[in-house]
């Protein structure tokens, strides 16, 4: 360093005019060298490391606006802004500032005709010695408004750590009220250095940052192989219970709902909730994707980013800000807000094969501007896993429902088969047909059952009495099989003529499962299962009696929707989807459960 330092003095112009011997020179190197450099890159180090004790705890733009109000402090300067690369509009996004305010900066500019732009494209640090004569700069207004008249600008670069992300780039803008300023080349290694400092805080923020929200996905994981491993399985209703508050001390969700979506994306079903007390509809509500604005801008495909005071949209989610103003919002959105307190909404595709088959939705108390990508990311994932758990569950319940009528298939095929050993084949031929005709309708259910994880089907009137009569004869067919001879199968009054309109296969598992459950609470010694429907008003009451009691407390949690078995919960689902009731009576020997389903008037 002397050697070089001694050489620079002696080839400098204006110290050769000055008569220095050899060994003056390198004294004169050695006072610099020792005494002002030693000061002066001391006084650097001080800088670095102030830039970079920088909290990466907080939030990028207090990152960024800590990190150019030190710079401006340390190069002597009036006032610093930021600006950062949004590959998304192509434009250089105002992000900090420091001595005038982020809103008084022009939010977006053009990347190709900008100085930040140029700083970004080239990745060199640009000098303005006049703003007023810079072609580049179009905000001239600064320079009245705010008397400064000069800047230098220097790259921000903070590199990814994920394939999926993106590398980030940008440009620190310094800015000097004196005009016609002359920055030495020393000034601007100086601002590059304490830049760079910039970018190392963010980019400990980003490991920060991906390793919290790698620690929220394994608890979350966590949580749901806990709840899997629990023999009765996995319940979508117990799993939003236990993971969504974990959401709400993360990132201050409010509430969420699931929303699934018809082949034809023309039809939303909401299919869970939190809290469910909390909802824009019961379980089961269907919605009109046509009219609601914010599903349709986040089911339409090369939709256009944007960004604006009242809503964002992104490949990723929809973000609406003000849904009072928002032109994505409808009537009965603004209701729901207002009457929950909440005021702003997320929603978030969920893909499957390429293809969106369920949404969530985030509803805040806060007003949010934005949400970040580890938030996004966050949410993201939290919705396929409780995607995946809704297929689960769709999975387990099918395989609960597939029991009795394979039992009962096995019944039926026997009696057929003894009924072929009778000499006189054609005086039971009508009892061999009746009993192979139920053999082949639950094989069809079953196969039914095992191919498909949601209900599939077109939705008609569909006689009550009937499929009643139908599922009771099944079902204690079932029992009976299964040992339970003790029991004494009695249909009561079944009205003629009432109709439900719905997809066959929903009222069947409705009924197979309040038949099931009723056949295994009649006590070991024996009891009675009947059943019974009518018109009540304007629904159609299905009643399922046994004998055997049930406490008080176990019937409000029942009747709240508090249910622990898999053959309830399937009930409540599909009764909530056809918008109707459960209800449930104890007599102290006696147990009634009660279903109303809204009667089809024009069938």
């Amino acid at each position: 360093m002397q050697k070089s330092l001694v050489n620079f003095l002696k080839e400098n112009e204006l110290l050769s005019r000055c008569s220095f011997s050899d060994d003056e020179m390198e004294l004169l190197a050695y006072q610099v060298e020792k005494r002002f450099l030693a000061e002066y890159l001391g006084g650097i180090v001080v800088e670095i490391e102030d830039v970079m004790g920088i909290s990466p705890l907080l939030d990028w733009r207090e990152i960024l606006e800590v990190g150019a109000q030190k710079i401006v402090k340390y190069l002597g300067a009036d006032a610093g802004s930021i600006r950062l690369y949004d590959p998304e509009t192509g434009n250089m996004v105002a992000f900090g500032s420091h001595q005038f305010h982020y809103y008084a900066r022009i939010p977006s500019i053009p990347l190709g005709d900008s100085i930040a732009g140029l700083v970004v494209r080239s990745g060199k640090s640009y000098i303005v010695p006049d703003i007023l004569a810079e072609p580049l700069y179009r905000d001239k207004d600064v320079v009245f408004r705010l008397g400064l008249n000069s800047l230098l600008a220097v790259p921000i670069y903070i590199p990814r750590f994920l394939e999926t992300e993106t590398e980030i780039r940008g440009a620190l803008q310094i800015y000097y009220r004196e005009k016609n300023r002359q920055f030495d080349p020393l000034e601007v290694t100086h601002a590059e250095v304490l830049a760079r400092r910039i970018s190392h805080v963010v980019a400990r923020k980003r490991i920060i940052d991906l390793s919290q929200l790698n620690l929220r996905k394994e608890k979350l994981v966590e949580k749901i192989f806990l709840k899997l491993s629990n023999r009765e399985g996995i319940k979508l209703r117990d799993l939003f219970k236990l993971m969504v508050p974990e959401l709400v001390s993360i990132i201050e969700i409010q509430s969420c709902a699931l929303f699934s979506l018809s082949p034809d994306r023309e039809t939303a079903w909401l299919e869970i909730s939190y809290p469910m007390e909390q909802t824009q509809g019961k379980v089961g509500h269907a919605f009109s994707v046509s009219e609601h604005p914010y599903m349709m801008a986040l089911l339409q495909e090369n939709q256009e980013n944007m960004d604006t005071e009242t809503e964002r949209i992104d490949p990723s989610y929809v973000l609406i800000k003000d849904p009072a103003t928002s032109w994505l919002s409808n009537e009965a959105l603004v209701s729901y807000m207002r009457a929950n307190k909440l005021n702003s909404v997320l929603l978030i595709p969920l893909r499957g094969r390429a293809e969106v088959r369920y949404f969530m939705v985030f509803y805040t108390a806060d007003i949010r501007q934005e949400f970040t990508e580890g938030e996004i990311d966050l949410l993201t994932f939290f919705g396929k896993e409780v995607m995946k758990a809704l297929r689960m569950e769709r999975l387990d319940d099918i395989l609960h429902d597939i029991k009795n009528p394979a039992v009962a298939i096995g019944g039926f095929a026997r009696r057929a088969l003894k009924l072929l050993d009778n000499e006189d084949l054609d005086s039971v031929r009508d009892k061999i047909r009746e009993a192979l005709n139920i053999v082949a309708e639950e094989t069809d259910k079953i196969q039914n059952l095992s191919t498909s994880a949601v209900i599939e089907g077109r939705e008609r009137p569909v006689d009550v009495g009937e499929t009643l009569k139908r599922r009771f004869r099944l079902n204690v067919e079932a029992a009976r099989r299964l040992g339970r001879t003790d029991i004494q199968a009695e249909l009561l009054d079944i009205e003629d003529g009432l109709f439900v309109y719905c997809v066959p296969f929903e009222l069947e598992r409705i009924l197979d499962n309040l038949l099931m459950n009723a056949a295994q609470a009649v006590p070991g010694e024996g009891g009675v299962l009947r059943a019974r429907c009518f018109r009540n008003r304007e629904n159609v009451q299905i009643e399922i009696i046994n004998t055997g009691s049930i406490d008080e407390e176990h019937i409000n949690k029942i009747r709240s929707g508090e249910v622990t078995g898999r053959g309830l919960n399937i009930v409540f689902r599909f009764v909530q989807s056809l918008a109707g009731e459960v209800d449930l009576s104890n007599n102290g020997s006696e147990t009634v459960f009660t279903v109303r389903l809204p009667a089809c008037t024009n069938c």
